[in-house]
């Protein structure tokens, strides 16, 4: 399956909406739910150009498509290849 920005800023928006009657998400951020216990991080929307983010949303789209049941972005992978991911983003 091919990589769709445009489907997954739409989904994007519609979890962001869903969840932001929740809990206050600051502006350029949204949730992502990761791993077996689907622990929650907020991260910068930004992340979603970078080639190793986009990887894992690959992933997350061939197992749930768009659909996203923690009301926020669900990535299929361990915390710690996430978080490994993430901080090497930020340290850019």
């Amino acid at each position: 399956m091919g990589f769709r920005l445009p489907g997954i800023r739409r989904a994007l928006f519609a979890a962001n909406q869903a969840s932001s009657k929740v809990v206050e998400m600051p502006k350029g951020y949204l949730a992502a739910y990761v791993g077996e216990k689907m622990r929650r991080f907020v991260i910068p929307v930004s992340y979603l150009n970078q080639p190793s983010f986009q990887e894992l949303l690959n992933q997350a789209e061939e197992e749930f498509e768009y659909d996203h049941p923690m009301g926020g972005l669900t990535i299929p992978c361990s915390e710690y290849v996430f978080q490994r991911i993430t901080s090497r983003l930020s340290g850019q």
